[in-house]
């Protein structure tokens, strides 16, 4: 619902911590606490800013509060500018500009390492960060990193992305399990019984079947170790690529060959605005590894 015109008294920094904290907390009692800040200091530091922009952020229609469609879209944007803002004053980086690339799981697969090491010689000067953060895009739409290694398809406003190369699924099954002992799996043998799916950062679906011969369960987790720990124990199957297998090993799980699933691009990804200046060295040394591995 649109407020009334924006006035002419500046955003501060402390109106899109207010914000970003509430949009955390759905609750502004403990975005209060989280902020050091009195509740009504918090409400009126959200509704100025709401008059900023002319929408309403927060719907309070309801004992609990919620994003507004505007608030769901306003907060990357507001997050990605206090990471620039606290970026940009961290002392400890002042004679460096490290550059962040995120990743969710299995960052560059079997090239990560070549990546890691080709950048180190080239680049002495700037330190590339390897980080894993749990969300579908690896932290780049809140501006946590400067690019991100994402694997499927990323429905996100905003963002450019390249496809470096394709990899194979596999099935992810319980060790002592008897699908581990087959020599290779169909997707209808996993739908069998309960499928473990990541529903935060994982590339996984109920799409990925035939929507006549979909999974009879389905367990979600957040993350790639709740992923292998789900699986280990017995709570289902699940699916995920080749890199997996190599790059997260698992004495609960055995990893087997998927004979009906299609491939999943691995995508370099970054924003679309001016970033950091090295992101089309990066860029180009990705595709130049790769290329390297695929003449082997």
């Amino acid at each position: 619902m649109n407020e009334a015109p924006p006035t002419g008294r500046p955003v501060e920094l402390r109106h899109l911590r207010a914000f970003l904290a509430v949009a955390d907390e759905l609750n502004i009692t403990r975005a209060a606490a989280r902020l050091r800040l009195t509740q009504p200091a918090v409400s009126r530091t959200l509704a100025a800013l709401e008059r900023h922009l002319g929408v309403r952020l927060v719907d309070r229609s309801t004992h609990h509060l919620a994003l507004t469609p505007d608030g769901v879209a306003f907060r990357d944007k507001a997050a990605a500018a206090v990471a620039a803002f606290d970026e940009a004053l961290d002392s400890g980086r002042l004679r460096t500009w490290p550059l962040r690339l995120g990743h969710a799981w299995s960052a560059f697969g079997p090239y990560t390492t070549p990546l890691l090491r080709a950048w180190q010689e080239l680049h002495p000067g700037t330190p590339l960060e390897l980080l894993r953060i749990d969300d579908r895009t690896a932290g780049l739409t809140r501006g946590e990193v400067d690019a991100a290694l994402l694997r499927g398809p990323v429905d996100a406003p905003g963002l450019v992305a390249e496809v470096l190369f394709t990899e194979v699924r596999v099935a992810a099954v319980t060790a002592d399990g008897p699908l581990a002992r087959r020599g290779s799996l169909a997707l209808a043998d996993l739908a069998d019984g309960p499928v473990v799916l990541n529903t935060v950062s994982g590339t996984t679906t109920v799409d990925l079947w035939p929507p006549r011969a979909r999974p009879a369960a389905t367990v979600t987790v957040g993350n790639t170790d709740d992923w292998l720990t789900a699986i280990a124990a017995g709570r289902g199957s699940g699916v995920s690529t080749a890199s997996t297998a190599t790059l997260h090993p698992h004495t609960g799980v055995a990893y087997v060959p998927l004979d009906d699933a299609p491939g999943v691009p691995v995508l370099l990804a970054r924003r679309d605005a001016p970033g950091h200046p090295a992101l089309p060295e990066l860029a180009a040394l990705a595709r130049e590894i790769v290329a390297r591995g695929a003449t082997r």
